[in-house]
């Protein structure tokens, strides 16, 4: 198994949450943005920067992630690609993203896109808190030993 992380907009709590587990559980872990970020030193860590356009970054993630990898992104269309390729996305607020609901969460993204759009609806998740975390956290644990199950079999 393998944790990537899009560091576009991956608050620094979930970071340093992340971590922490892949050092506890010695995983790989990747994290890919468009600049440059100082990490935790680690032989198990790796830091990808991607130059390039928008979506350099999650064609990156997309194009290298292999099945059973998790994938912290808020990027729902990322998310998509990720379940595509056989592995689960998890957003920073907790959000799982599967084959199981993937189609459903992305067409709701889209609505609130097009509502955005058209001055219906304002704002998105709101101030990252105590209760993102928590919530990320609970998840991100269910699914590291959900995948550490899966792949040692």
């Amino acid at each position: 198994m393998i944790i990537w992380i899009d560091n576009d907009g991956c608050p620094r709590v979930v970071r340093e949450l992340v971590f922490k587990a892949a050092s506890r559980i010695q995983c790989r872990l990747l994290v890919v943005g468009n600049s440059w970020m100082r990490i935790q030193e680690s032989p198990l860590f790796e830091m990808i920067v991607v130059p390039g356009g928008f979506d350099a970054v999650d064609d990156y993630i997309a194009s290298h992630v292999e099945p059973m990898n998790l994938v912290i992104t808020a990027d729902v269309p990322l998310a998509a690609r990720i379940v595509e390729r056989k592995s689960i996305a998890l957003s920073p607020h907790g959000d799982i993203f599967d084959a199981n609901n993937i189609a459903e969460k992305l067409s709701m993204r889209n609505l609130m896109q097009e509502l955005r759009s058209a001055g219906e609806v304002r704002g998105g998740h709101g101030t990252f808190d105590g209760s993102h975390k928590q919530k990320f956290a609970n998840a991100f644990d269910r699914l590291v030993n959900q995948l550490a199950r899966a792949t040692s079999k």
